[in-house]
């Protein structure tokens, strides 16, 4: 019988250099034997609260849940000197992973699951036995990536409202519905000033990256290295992962299996919630028998 938890608990974890990394978990003291616990790591200017819904589809059917906010994002630490070299959120991860201390599925979004594919290689399959990852692979599409990037530096300096940045919002995912109140956009804005601003690092955006083809090639072999079972769920309305992408990953990565989501875009959890919540919940109760 399921532990059902009915709320999360705010924790505190520790990264590379002591940084303080902020996560909500479920079901701490209802880890059961045999089943892994679950970390969930969120994309590029989000946070944990885009797992809320999924979290507690999880820790409803029994599982141990940690959603993770990345350094620079949500109520973790920024990062000194802007260092969110990829290199250094694998490092963050995996002293979560430590201090969770028994074995975990991943499931990462856009630049958490390309972070995933990272810890997973490097975790190995004693600590990570399944990884999940949601519209993202190595061979990512530059133009869809380019519009995330468009907009997050689009909207740097905030807004006057929780309305104008609802529409902004809007704009940017034209498929998905507008809600009807722009309320639930306060887990992701912060007032400062008289102004809601994204509750995220802005040196993230202007931090010096490295060679963007050396990267794609270091994702490339620790995908194909993965002797896990991996899911891809990509969004049908995704333009960051193609239908060329998908087809050259579940070539190369050994244990690979793949789900599109019809009504859903590169956000993929948030554009259609139930039928991603779904495709997790029966990937991850395979791994456990």
């Amino acid at each position: 019988m399921s532990t059902v938890s009915s709320s999360p608990q705010t924790v505190k974890f520790a990264g590379v250099g002591g940084i303080g990394l902020v996560a909500d978990e479920w079901n701490r003291d209802a880890a059961i034997a045999g089943r892994p616990s679950i970390l969930m790591l969120h994309g590029g200017g989000q946070n944990r609260f885009s797992w809320k819904n999924t979290g507690q589809v999880l820790a409803d059917e029994g599982f141990h849940v940690v959603a993770l906010d990345s350094r620079g994002h949500g109520d973790s630490d920024r990062a000194p000197g802007a260092d969110y070299a990829i290199e250094t959120l694998m490092g963050d991860v995996l002293h979560v992973l430590d201090a969770i201390g028994r074995p975990v599925v991943l499931i990462g979004a856009s630049m958490g699951g390309l972070t995933g594919i990272l810890v997973a290689d490097k975790a190995g399959p004693e600590k990570v036995t399944g990884l999940v990852l949601v519209d993202v692979v190595p061979r990512y599409e530059k133009t869809g990536s380019a519009r995330i990037r468009d907009f997050m530096l689009t909207n740097l300096h905030g807004f006057a409202s929780l309305e104008e940045a609802a529409d902004a919002v809007s704009a940017y995912l034209p498929y998905r519905e507008k809600p009807r109140s722009p309320d639930g956009l306060k887990k992701n804005l912060r007032l400062r000033d008289g102004r809601w601003y994204w509750h995220w690092d802005p040196a993230f955006m202007t931090a010096p990256g490295d060679d963007p083809e050396l990267r794609t090639d270091n994702f490339e072999r620790a995908a194909a290295d993965l002797t896990i079972p991996v899911l891809l769920i990509r969004g049908k309305l995704s333009d960051v992962v193609s239908p060329e992408g998908v087809k050259h990953f579940l070539a190369t990565v050994p244990r690979a299996e793949f789900v599109e989501l019809s009504d859903a875009g590169h956000t993929a959890a948030g554009d259609d919630n139930d039928a991603f919540s779904d495709v997790v919940v029966q990937f991850v109760k395979r791994l456990t028998g």
